[in-house]
């Protein structure tokens, strides 16, 4: 359609797509899926490398958390099947760290269960930062909530280079789905860790009940924070949470909002998150030629991912270097 063509070239040229541009392709689906699927893998062609940026994550401390989000295995408000249990040793750390510099994952994040790491349990986090960034082969990352800018800073003193902290949905649907901390909140952690030297990473969750048109708006909000990661979920309704009986979403749906976000961020990692493994695997090449660059590889934090070995001949077959 003429409008994907004339937004598809401005974005090849340098330039953006305005708010109101973005919420019409999203009006428009219907009769524009298969020009808007192509244009989004020109672009993606385009601007980012033909190497999958892969990462892997460790689910360091598990369950308690006080937030009340309704989609989180983990929250205490929710009673759920989630393992409990405090920061992991320094040994298992290191030993899961080891497995992943192995099998050739290029980055790795501690992610912890709360509203934020902080005091004891952060300086032990900080020791572990410390000793894998002597011990190189990975570029390292932290996912540990609202943090306060002292406490980004001895992540960031400790080697840390990444902080991750998802948006998760429209700034409009959030309080739907969360009402003991903001949007606010995360983008004002996000901005203090970008002032302080981190790249960040932060994207969000699809499928719990909002509209095509506030996808949009979280990508737009994304804006703000010029995220270099942008981290797609895919809901995995779990037992025990408000969402548990969440309808899931079409492939169609899927890649209509991976190709949204790829005009809305033409330079910015992709990356595959949770409920990958809910879509097909023809699914998730095409999710990858449309504008999927990057991953989680390996298993998640409360639900199972997939074997890196698996994951590696997917990305090659989608015509990307691991």
């Amino acid at each position: 359609m003429e409008i994907v063509r004339e937004l598809k070239n401005r974005v090849l040229e340098g330039g953006d797509i305005t708010a109101g541009e973005a919420y019409e392709l999203a009006g428009r689906l219907d009769d524009a899926r298969g020009a808007l699927w192509e244009a989004s893998g020109e672009i993606t062609r385009r601007f980012c490398r033909p190497v999958f940026d892969s990462c892997s994550i460790v689910n360091a401390r598990s369950g308690k958390c006080p937030e009340n989000c309704k989609w989180c295995a983990q929250s205490a408000h929710h009673n759920t099947a989630v393992e409990v249990y405090p920061l992991i040793s320094r040994d298992e750390c290191m030993r899961v760290a080891a497995i992943h510099r192995g099998q050739g994952v290029r980055r790795f994040s501690l992610v912890t269960s709360g509203r934020a790491m902080r005091g004891a349990d952060l300086d032990r986090a900080c020791a572990y930062y410390a000793e894998l960034n002597r011990e190189g082969g990975f570029s390292l990352c932290a996912s540990m909530g609202l943090l306060s800018r002292d406490d980004l800073q001895k992540l960031y003193d400790a080697g840390v280079r990444r902080y991750h902290c998802n948006l998760e949905t429209a700034p409009s649907y959030f309080v739907e789905m969360c009402t003991t901390h903001t949007v606010e909140d995360k983008i004002k952690t996000l901005l203090d860790a970008k002032e302080i030297g981190f790249e960040v990473c932060s994207g969000g969750i699809i499928g719990m009940g909002e509209t095509m048109a506030q996808r949009v708006e979280l990508a737009l909000t994304l804006r703000r924070v010029e995220p270099d990661s942008i981290p797609i979920n895919i809901l995995c309704p779990i037992k025990g949470t408000p969402l548990e009986n969440a309808r899931g979403l079409t492939d169609s749906e899927v890649l209509d909002t991976l190709a949204l976000f790829r005009f809305i961020h033409p330079h910015t990692t992709l990356r595959f998150a949770g409920g990958r493994a809910s879509l097909s695997r023809d699914t998730q090449l095409q999710a990858m030629r449309i504008g999927m660059n990057g991953g989680i590889v390996g298993d998640l934090l409360t639900t199972l991912g997939s074997t890196v070995d698996d994951d590696k001949q997917l990305i090659m077959e989608a015509g990307y270097e691991f």
